[in-house]
């Protein structure tokens, strides 16, 4: 299926490898000519003397596509060789006084002097190929991902058609029904590898997209860091497990935008750009500092139609994809969280509340062993019946790990054995539960 902006975001696409073949000269890299020679100055300026295997490495370009432009460096007088080797590998560049003088009228620009970028519509094509909705969850799938994981079978089932959907996921619930534990675990399900670019240019301006807190590389060797002269692929993208993005109460609307710091002149991607090809979480809804209606009506173009639309500083305007499954946790009832326009544009949305008994048992028994805390059926019962049931309060999944640490903390600190006997869990409820 196409959009109207003609980015294919869903449907089968045959096998590839994840990352491109390299580029084999200056035009295949999509890159205007002069940029690369910037790129190239300030490397060396902030460098010094860099042998040419360590300008590949750095730069990610091969050294078919850096001869040219070192070439036309010597030419204009603005590097030079510094000695004489034998060997390609060995061989070494410097700036000049003239090249110096050059990288910094170019460092006022953007002292961007990482990796060479790729182009928007290079990275657009790599996150059509990749697309999370070519993932295929199966039921056996959702059965491994939450192995061990006390949830009903019903809820396991939307969970895993959700995740077919490719569209947005709205869990909800009261405080401490594990709607966060769930969503966190959905990153399980998540399949196949894709492939990440350093950096995207846009106008001749750089933003910065790989994130090593978000995005996670395979132990995969693809070559390109090295004088070899063979096609390759491409090392300006890096192999990566498919990104988990995580915000919660410190999300504001300015996130969503391009970061552009005013000293270094380039741009950090915001999360839902770094989310792509994957999850992006936004936990515990409410709670941030603007409204949930105005977060929500931020998401509403981004979440009909899989694009969304960015701003330079200079003021161009370009779209990216928006090639993510969001998932929405909240405590808050969907109707109060956004009018009924929004809400039909949310694929699935999933309860998750108070617990069972076999089901509260289940967790309690697991939390005990954890812990090293011996379970005993006496002691359940106690905070079943007399806890939970003389305070009516609802069995909620987070109950038990917050009761037994708080008895493993006080036992640790007192010097005798953990167990579950009734002075323990009352003592344990008491500082658990405010009064008043």
């Amino acid at each position: 299926m196409f959009n109207p902006d003609g980015l294919e975001m869903q449907g089968n696409t045959p096998p590839h490898d994840v990352l491109p073949r390299a580029p084999q000269t200056i035009k295949e890299t999509g890159l205007d000519f002069l940029f690369l020679v910037e790129l190239l100055c300030k490397t060396l300026f902030f460098h010094g003397q860099t042998r040419l295997v360590d300008l590949v490495n750095h730069t990610k370009l091969p050294v078919g596509v850096l001869e040219p432009l070192l070439a036309f460096m010597r030419t204009e007088q603005m590097c030079e060789v510094s000695g004489r080797s034998e060997t390609e590998a060995t061989i070494a560049f410097v700036l000049t006084d003239v090249g110096r003088s050059r990288a910094q009228s170019y460092l006022q620009k953007s002292q961007y002097a990482g990796p060479a970028p790729v182009p928007l519509q290079s990275y657009i094509d790599a996150v059509r190929r990749q697309s999370v909705a070519n993932m295929k969850v199966t039921k056996e799938l959702v059965a491994k991902g939450f192995e061990g994981f006390v949830l009903r079978q019903s809820t396991m089932n939307q969970l895993g058609a959700a995740m077919n959907s490719g569209r947005a996921i709205l869990v909800y619930g009261p405080p401490g029904s594990g709607k966060t534990y769930v969503s966190e675990h959905l990153a399980t399900l998540l399949t196949g590898n894709c492939a990440i670019p350093y950096a995207v240019v846009v106008d001749s301006e750089v933003i910065q997209l790989f994130d090593p807190l978000v995005h996670r590389p395979v132990a995969v060797s693809h070559g390109g860091g090295s004088l070899d002269k063979g096609p390759g692929q491409d090392a300006r993208w890096v192999e990566c497990q498919r990104p988990v993005v995580i915000t919660g109460g410190e999300l504001t609307l300015s996130m969503l935008d391009l970061d552009f710091d005013e000293s270094s002149r380039f741009y950090q991607a915001p999360p839902q750009v770094k989310a792509n090809s994957g999850l992006l979480i936004i936990d515990d809804l409410g709670r941030q500092l603007v409204s949930p209606q105005m977060l929500m009506n931020r998401w509403i173009v981004p979440l009909d139609r899989r694009v969304d639309y960015l701003a330079l500083h200079t003021g161009t305007k370009f779209m990216v994809p928006f090639d993510v499954i969001v998932i929405f946790s909240s405590n808050i009832p969907p109707s109060t969280l956004a009018d009924e326009a929004f809400l039909r544009r949310l694929g699935y949305k999933i309860y998750i509340g108070k617990l069972e008994e076999n089901e509260y048992r289940a967790i309690f028994e697991q939390n005990c062993t954890r812990m090293g805390i011996p379970f005993t059926e006496q002691g359940l019962r106690f905070v079943i019946d007399e806890l939970h049931g003389k305070h009516d309060k609802p069995l909620l999944a987070c109950i038990p790990r917050d009761l037994l640490e708080q008895i493993r903390d006080f036992t640790f600190y007192q010097g005798i054995q953990p167990e579950l006997s009734e002075e323990l869990l009352s003592w344990a409820w008491e500082n658990y539960y405010t009064k008043g």
